[in-house]
Parts: C-alpha cells; sequence; structure tokens
C-alpha cells in the first residue's frame, strides 16, 4: 500500500508492553508498515503541537483513564490529555479529518460531543456480538457486512446516547453506542477494532485490578478470549486506512 501522507497514531495506556502490543496490532490490522505511521505516546506530556496537514489520519486507542471520573479526582495528566483532546477534536470536526477513535477515543470524542458518559452501559471483557444499523450497512468502512458481527471490549463507561449531530451506525444489546460517525470521516468505536486474543490476554494482566473486572475472574477471562475471532471488526481497521491513507 502506498502511502500519501503519514497516519498518526496516539496511544494513552502508560504499560510499555500493552502499548507496543496495541501499535503491534494496529500495524497488522491496518496494513500498514511503520514507515507510515507516525507513533505519540501521550499518556506522560499530553499531545504536541501538530498539524493536520502533516497527516493523511489519526488513530487513537483505548487507555484506562476513566471520562466519569469526578474532575476533583482526576490526575494533572489525565486533566491535560482530556483538554489537549478537546483542542484535537476542535480541529478535526471543523475540518471533517479523517479520525478513528477507539474506546477512550470514543468516549473523549463523545465527551466533547456533550454526550454523558457514564458507566450505566459497561460490558465486561470479552467479546459482543453487534448491531449494523441501517445507516451503518451503507457507511463505506462497514458496507457488505453481515447484519451482525463480532468484537472484542472491554469497558467501565460509554455514550449514554448517540451524540448530537452523529450517526449511529452499529448498537448492541448490553450497550447501545458501538460506533458512530460525526460528518463524513470521524469515526469512534467503543470496541477495539485491532483487537485479538494475544492482545486482550496481555491488557487481562495489565488491568486485572483496574475494576474491569475482579481479579479472580482473571484466567476464565483468558480462557473465553483465546477462543475468540474478530475477523470483521479488523477489517474496519483495514477499510479506514485503505480509505484515507493511500
Amino acid at each position: 500500500m502506498k502511502i500519501s501522507k503519514p497516519v498518526l497514531i496516539l496511544q494513552l495506556r502508560p504499560e510499555d508492553d500493552t502499548s507496543d502490543n496495541e501499535f503491534a496490532a494496529i500495524i497488522k490490522y491496518g496494513g500498514l508498515d511503520t514507515n507510515d505511521v507516525q507513533r505519540i505516546r501521550i499518556e506522560k506530556a499530553g499531545i504536541p503541537p501538530l498539524s493536520l496537514d502533516s497527516y493523511s489520519a489519526i488513530i487513537v486507542g483505548g487507555s484506562p483513564f476513566d471520562i466519569s471520573t469526578p474532575e476533583a479526582d482526576k490526575s494533572p495528566i489525565q486533566k491535560k490529555i482530556e483538554a489537549d483532546f478537546n483542542h484535537l477534536f476542535k480541529e478535526i470536526i471543523s475540518n471533517d479529518f479523517p479520525f478513528l477513535g477507539a474506546c477512550s477515543g470514543n468516549g473523549l470524542l463523545g465527551a466533547y460531543l456533550g454526550t454523558p458518559i457514564s458507566g450505566q452501559y459497561c460490558e465486561p471483557v470479552g467479546s459482543a456480538r453487534l448491531t449494523l444499523t441501517s445507516e451503518g450497512k451503507d457507511d463505506p468502512l462497514l458496507a457488505g457486512f453481515p447484519d451482525q458481527i463480532s468484537v472484542l471490549l472491554g469497558h467501565k463507561e460509554a455514550c449514554d446516547i448517540t451524540p448530537r449531530g452523529a450517526t449511529l451506525l452499529m448498537t448492541g444489546s448490553a450497550c447501545p453506542v458501538q460506533m458512530f460517525r460525526l460528518g463524513n470521516n470521524v469515526y469512534a468505536t467503543q470496541f477495539h477494532p485491532e483487537g485479538d486474543s494475544e492482545g486482550f490476554i496481555l491488557r487481562i494482566h495489565a488491568y486485572k485490578h483496574h475494576g474491569y473486572f475482579k481479579p479472580h475472574e482473571a484466567e476464565g477471562l483468558i480462557e473465553a478470549v483465546s477462543k475468540e475471532d474478530t475477523p470483521y471488526a479488523r477489517k474496519i481497521l483495514k477499510r479506514f486506512v485503505e480509505r484515507y491513507a493511500q
């Protein structure tokens, strides 16, 4: 694949192993090469000054941060990251710039758009069956998909409702807002399109004391996700790169 401009990958995970694994999965399933991207880990210093003109698209991964944490309890770096994203979203949305935010990226975008973020629709770590909406079936990233697909996810919070002005593309029985699009090119998923069993097993070990599940449930979750495959979810990532980075 010939890339016109680099894809910017913004990562928030503080652990080297989970961050490196997430980055490798985005590269692998996006059909990218390390020379095709610029990777910035923002969990220590936030988002540096950047110009959208330098990139073909932006991809944002997950993190252990909770947007719904009371403001007084948020760490200084979380507050900085959220403020930096609000500044970045202003530019992205005004330019309808290609963006794909997964899990934390979804919550950050939803919060910027004024949608309540809470634990009402949290989901345990594992696989879920999601349903495409009629608008989702017509979306370029999802066209030709079956009515339902399997994804890997695990989150303590989610958008309570679809953000105002956004189009709901995918929904689930336990969490209604699973994928939405703003404008033509700005996307967010509550699930992890880059997710695979190897990466989720690593995350289960890393976050077993972070409140996503009870620590004694870790081995059972590992056994369950080791049997899961989510090819259509990963195809979303591949199509996003093909559509915007070529």
